[in-house]
């Protein structure tokens, strides 16, 4: 499966497990960030039995790996295989239009695809996603910002940089929820030295 397959397969997911599409299909999006960065690099050792993998970092220092049992394909990795990292972070924030839902909270979802046991080159993929509901605590129409309570009482400000998203802040209140989702996808594939 592709990482931009699993992106939209985790975006899909959580569409899903929301109790009303008609919620989703009225909520405002605030703001949305994707980063990503990939490293590709050498397997020193290999350890199965232990689940270890020493590969090789910056500058050539060796990077010890511990893998929990559930990697199952080492026995196929070699030293001197390539092991390729992506590693994708994506931040979203939408306006809640259930206003009247609660209090902040969070709820965390994770997940993971393997290749089947006995796969000549090992790998996977994996994702975390936290999903934080924040209360709107200040709107300034000046400067495009909103500013955002956590559960636990500390504030951030958010810059509204889309200028179709800037017009849209006057109909916000203060009060209402915001719904911050952090994505992390990480992806793990692995190729013998030819």
């Amino acid at each position: 499966m592709k990482l931009d397959a699993l992106a939209k397969a985790i975006t899909l997911a959580t569409l899903l497990s929301t109790a009303s599409f008609g919620v989703w299909a009225a909520d405002i999006p605030l703001s949305a960030t994707i980063e990503a960065d990939a490293v590709t690099t050498k397997v020193l050792a290999v350890d199965p039995a232990k689940h270890q993998v020493v590969l090789e970092g910056p500058e050539g220092r060796q990077v010890h790996v511990q893998l929990s049992d559930k990697a199952k394909n080492l026995g196929n990795l070699k030293v001197g295989d390539l092991v390729k990292i992506e590693v994708q972070r994506s931040v979203a924030a939408y306006l809640d239009t259930d206003v009247d839902k609660g209090l902040p909270g969070t709820t965390e979802r994770t997940g993971e695809l393997r290749k089947a046991p006995g796969s000549d080159n090992p790998g996977g993929e994996a994702y975390r996603q936290v999903q934080v509901q924040l209360k709107i605590s200040k709107i300034d129409l000046k400067t495009h910002q909103v500013t955002l309570e956590n559960p636990s009482g500390q504030s951030k400000t958010l810059d509204v940089k889309q200028p179709e998203i800037q017009a849209r802040l006057k109909d916000l209140k203060v009060g209402q929820s915001v719904i911050v989702t952090y994505t992390d996808i990480l992806k793990v594939t692995s190729q013998h030295d030819s």
